[in-house]
């Protein structure tokens, strides 16, 4: 008798602290029970999915337009069954995007799921910043690009002027050194602009350009952020299959090369079918091997040697400015890497990176 009263006493003062951890908590969670019944929810969580009191006790299948999320039921019952915790981003009807995790809720006595606990983190902000941060480092590269190669060939034409007017006769030509002198002051000026931006990034400020280690997942993790619209509008999928993750390099120019593959795999898709991509890498000597394989539109064998080219566009469906893929192979080749491409119109395409691996 005594044992089953400090029983029903332990039960109780469980339930209390659980309901206490429920209470106080500023995030919204859920609590549903291993028959899918909605148990316990937070305060945050009342306000988030206009719940009410009254629907403690009801089946998540009453409530689930609550949530405006059409797979939840299908994750619960899939993390009850297999107890493994389920991560996603979903996105609700005002446009708010949120990290659900579904955790298994288990009994220590009877080492069995006995329900779930959903917790829901808002990432509205973050999803923001990194498209915002895509953006300006595109505008950032380019202008780079474009000073390193469009300004710094005529300054080379200036310069070889320069060399054939000190070798002319200068006969008659009174002005002549005052003139080869404003010549020199402008190609200095110049050459000192040139210098201040594009070794700027060697100074402290937003873009500086520090190499790291990197875990790769965690780069995919952010360009899977910042394309989650696009991934979820297009019903695709990502897999990924990582046999080699770490390795030293700048944070930006990696994500960089990421967001510009998978998201020209998506914005090629094909009208045929949802679009898949399959990431996997591994070690190839002392490169690090990224390959993003996609079932999209494909590009013709005779094209393949133009689509690196700056503002060549393949295909005109969709947007673009035709400078994604020139800009990843610069970046790529400058730091002592390579890409190519395989495709086969029609079938998709696998692009296939480089990428030095440094001590």
């Amino acid at each position: 008798m005594q044992n089953k009263s400090e029983r029903i006493s332990a039960l109780i003062e469980l339930n209390e602290e659980l309901e206490n951890y429920f209470r106080n908590t500023i995030i919204p969670k859920l609590f549903v029970d291993a028959h899918l019944i909605l148990r316990k929810f937070t305060p945050p969580a009342m306000r988030q999915f206009s719940l009410k009191y009254t629907d403690v006790g009801r089946p998540i299948e009453d409530i689930k337009e609550n949530f405006r999320f059409p797979t939840i039921i299908d994750n619960i019952k899939h993390v009850i069954d297999c107890g493994e915790v389920l991560e996603k981003e979903i996105q609700t009807t005002d446009l708010r995007w949120y990290q659900m995790n579904i955790l298994p809720y288990i009994v220590q006595r009877d080492k069995k799921t006995n329900g779930v606990i959903i917790t829901f983190v808002e990432i509205t902000m973050r999803i923001r910043d990194l498209k915002e941060q895509e953006k300006l480092i595109a505008e950032h590269e380019l202008l780079l690009d474009t000073i390193s190669h469009d300004i710094k060939t005529p300054l080379t034409s200036l310069g070889l002027t320069i060399d054939m007017l000190r070798k002319l006769p200068e006969k008659g030509m009174e002005r002549f050194p005052v003139l080869l002198e404003k010549v020199e002051n402008s190609l200095t000026k110049m050459q000192q602009i040139i210098y201040e931006l594009t070794d700027s990034r060697e100074q402290e400020h937003r873009y500086k350009a520090v190499e790291e280690l990197l875990d790769f997942e965690h780069i995919l993790e952010d360009v899977r952020l910042t394309l989650a619209p696009q991934i979820i509008e297009s019903s695709g999928s990502i897999k990924t299959d990582i046999g080699f993750s770490e390795i030293l390099y700048i944070r930006r120019k990696l994500r960089s090369i990421i967001y510009n593959l998978v998201n020209n795999a998506i914005k090629y898709r094909s009208k045929e079918r949802k679009p898949e991509i399959l990431i996997k890498t591994h070690r190839e000597g002392d490169f690090m091997v990224i390959a993003v394989e996609d079932n999209g539109m494909g590009i013709a064998q005779h094209n393949l040697n133009d689509i690196f080219g700056k503002y060549q566009r393949i295909s005109q469906s969709g947007e673009g400015s035709g400078i994604g893929l020139y800009l990843v192979k610069e970046i790529i080749t400058a730091s002592g890497g390579k890409i190519t491409v395989s495709s086969n119109l029609g079938e998709g395409s696998v692009f296939t990176v480089y990428l030095k691996i440094k001590n």
